[in-house]
């Protein structure tokens, strides 16, 4: 059933990828509405009103103590229960760069016991083997047994931008990398323009397995440290007068396509 898509944009002080976020699922037909932190919880905007919450990159409180974490425990401690609520409706949840690091840290990721009461973190994202701040172009591959519906479709090595210090995928253990593997939550991997197995300066970071992304069990909650919100546009592709393709769109564009028609197909 056709339905208008309703974005919330998660920001709070440090954020700053939240415009080009917005302007991302807005060019694509959905409305979407910069929602501060301190609104939800303060139920001046309410979760229920929307199909998918977004956490955009950025540096959210200056990346104190960890990046992304005391937003991560904002969420955790305040928002839990409307959190699983929004997972349990089938709605949709994507963290981008910054937004990985709170689904990580906050333990929406991998999902398997989000519970603000008996909190275990399986995952994290730390400080890059460079041990400098990376800002450079990435080919991503897409595991093909992937069960992320924001990926569906997506068969060639994509391009997209990375810009972070702390973006290092990192599991607990040997069990939770194992478990992401076996119940296909990997989404992407760092890799060559060729799809190949990579290592610096293509994987940028030293993530383990060359993991960029993950999802949830049911597919539906997405975190990835490139960001596709800047490769939207094919013009922001660096070398975009060279190319072939003249699509308005770049590479970035269809993981916010897909979101936006599972919605509507779904809800």
């Amino acid at each position: 059933m056709s339905t208008d898509v309703k974005v919330a944009i998660l920001r709070t002080a440090g954020t700053n990828c939240d415009q080009e976020t917005k302007f991302a699922f807005e060019d694509l037909g959905a409305r979407a509405d910069l929602v501060h932190i301190k609104q939800l919880i303060l139920n001046k905007y309410n979760l229920e009103d929307y199909h998918i919450l977004a956490i955009p990159g950025g540096f959210s409180y200056g990346d104190d103590i960890a990046s992304g974490k005391i937003l991560a425990n904002e969420l955790r401690l305040s928002l839990s229960d409307a959190i699983k609520r929004f997972v349990e409706q089938g709605k949709l949840i994507i963290g981008i760069c910054n937004g990985f690091q709170i689904l990580a840290k906050s333990g929406i990721l991998p999902g398997w016991d989000f519970n603000p009461h008996h909190f275990s973190q399986d995952i994290t994202l730390t400080t890059n083997d460079s041990c400098k701040f990376e800002d450079r172009w990435i080919h991503l591959e897409h595991a093909p047994n992937s069960s992320c519906v924001w990926t569906r479709g997506i068969v060639q090595p994509i391009f997209l931008p990375v810009a972070h210090g702390e973006g290092k995928f990192v599991p607990r253990d040997q069990d939770v990398l194992n478990k992401l593997k076996s119940k296909n939550q990997v989404v992407f991997r760092y890799c060559s323009p060729s799809g190949l197995p990579t290592r610096y300066p293509e994987n940028p970071n030293g993530s383990s397995e060359d993991i960029a992304g993950i999802c949830d069990e049911t597919g539906r909650v997405f975190g990835l440290m490139p960001h596709p919100e800047r490769h939207f546009l094919l013009t922001q592709h660096p070398f975009w007068t060279r190319l072939k393709k003249k699509d308005r769109y770049g590479d970035g564009a269809k993981i916010f396509r897909n979101g936006i028609n599972y919605i509507r197909k779904n809800l």
